[in-house]
């Protein structure tokens, strides 16, 4: 592998800066100074350091995120700030969110640059389960939890595989629920549409979990952090 691209890939840089920062005297291998571009190096056996810090090669970059309200699950946007702007510049290059959430949807979101496990988490043949707690304006009673358990249809009669729906809390005065809702498809606006087609409205919806990956409540809204070498093997586990 060429010192610029493994230079490049491990610190999130283009290659141009990569580039300068090897010409300028900040890269060394196996503790000798190299300032050549092309240089070749092994990434699993050569000892690269930037400006005296051992630089560890990750072709992959996998961060989850607690995404807030009012901010788009995109890459780019021309009017509006997307979970990518939320990343440190230096840790972007090649992110995307895998998958979406509403603009007004919390919680888990994975973001990464691995393309093949992005699209394994996302194929409808995995059936990769998503769980999400909402605030529901009604009663959620047993009889909706049956409905949902059948398969919803939904008001423009597209209907939508089985989910498992569990009412955590009610409060009669409010006329409100909390529920976890767990769902192995993603159709657009699904679960507001499912309530929908019973006659409820979801006020508040957060993802807590893709797959075996678990939100973890350390991390505060518009935070995020890399995935634990477990969490990343017990994600891949699921979908292999």
């Amino acid at each position: 592998m060429r010192l610029d691209k493994f230079i490049a890939d491990a610190k999130g840089l283009t290659r141009s800066q990569a580039k300068k920062l090897i010409k300028d005297g900040s890269v060394s291998v196996n503790q000798k100074k190299i300032k050549q571009t092309k240089y070749q190096i092994d990434a699993k056996l050569d000892v690269v350091q930037l400006e005296g810090t051992t630089v560890i090669y990750q072709k992959y970059s996998y961060y989850m995120m607690n995404k807030p309200k009012n901010v788009v699950s995109a890459t780019s946007d021309e009017s509006e700030k997307t979970v990518v702007d939320l990343i440190a510049e230096t840790k972007r290059k090649g992110l995307f969110p895998v998958g979406r959430l509403d603009k007004d949807t919390t919680g888990l979101l994975l973001l990464t640059n691995d393309g093949e496990l992005a699209h394994k988490l996302l194929s409808p043949k995995k059936h990769v389960t998503k769980i999400y707690r909402a605030l529901i304006a009604g009663e959620v009673t047993e009889e909706t939890i049956q409905i949902f358990a059948k398969g919803i249809t939904l008001r423009d009669d597209e209907t939508t595989k089985p989910a498992i729906l569990r009412v955590l809390a009610t409060d009669s005065k409010e006329k409100e629920s909390k529920v976890e809702i767990s769902i192995t498809e993603g159709k657009y606006h699904q679960i507001k549409r499912m309530f929908g087609a019973v006659s409820m409205k979801v006020q508040e919806l957060k993802r807590v979990q893709m797959g075996n990956l678990k939100l973890d409540e350390k991390v505060n809204l518009g935070e995020y952090r890399e995935l634990t070498s477990e969490e990343l093997s017990n994600l891949v586990k699921k979908i292999d």
